[in-house]
């Protein structure tokens, strides 16, 4: 099978970098190109012609939801993954309506992206093949998801719905987020990173580190107290 060419649609740089380096982790996945909102991103859309794209739905500009409908009013031949942080009903049933090969909750691992880029594969060998289906072949076109993402997608939801009071899921995923991109970070290092406050930093590290999400290792150094560093895992 060629190369899939893959366009990233989203306004944060930190997430934009994650999400490539874990799209080219995985076999055959190239990112030809970026951008940082809806109106760049169906530009580039019409004039790289990705095979996939992968899209934020809060953007500036023009967010995803209208950069969706853009793309079908177009006819435009091009695969859509919606990769962000918004779970409320309306939104997923407009996202769902419009035709999206799936649909990512942030934070995610990359094992969740893994998956979906698996399926996404197998989906594109199949549909490069002209004949006729099985209904077990369109079943499985249909209902990509196997039994570990279901058990991976219950565990996210759990997790929303157990965000301890005063936690904001958008900072959480900062965090989550701006780890995966570094080797180890304190809890300044973290608050620098992702703009908030030292306090609010532990806070978020703490929790995340009881979820047995992140991993913490003291670093003792010179003249002073020792310093817990972070990792991701």
């Amino acid at each position: 099978m060629t190369q899939i060419n893959v366009l990233l649609i989203e306004d944060d740089p930190m997430v934009r970098e994650v999400n490539r380096q874990f799209i080219e982790k995985v076999a055959r996945f190239e990112v030809i190109g970026q951008a940082s909102n809806g109106v760049e991103g169906i530009e580039k859309i019409c004039s790289l012609q990705p095979d996939l794209v992968f899209m934020d739905i809060f953007m500036p500009e023009q967010d995803g939801l209208t950069s969706l409908r853009k793309i079908r009013e177009l006819k435009i031949p091009v695969d859509v993954i919606t990769v962000t942080a918004a779970n409320d009903m309306e939104t997923v049933k407009q996202v769902l309506h419009l035709g999206v090969f799936d649909y990512i909750m942030k934070p995610f691992s990359f094992e969740r992206v893994q998956g979906t880029l698996e399926n996404y594969k197998r989906f594109k060998q199949q549909m490069q093949t002209e004949r006729e289906f099985t209904q077990g072949e369109l079943d499985q076109l249909f209902h990509y998801h196997n039994e570990q993402e279901k058990r991976e997608l219950a565990n996210e939801e759990k997790s929303e719905k157990t965000l301890p009071k005063g936690f904001n899921r958008a900072t959480l995923e900062k965090v989550v987020h701006y780890l995966q991109s570094v080797d180890g970070a304190s809890a300044e290092d973290v608050a620098s990173g992702v703009g908030i406050a030292r306090v609010t930093a532990r806070r978020y590290l703490d929790y995340l580190e009881k979820q047995q999400e992140i991993t913490m290792d003291v670093h003792y150094g010179g003249i002073g107290r020792p310093i817990n560093y972070y990792f991701s895992k």
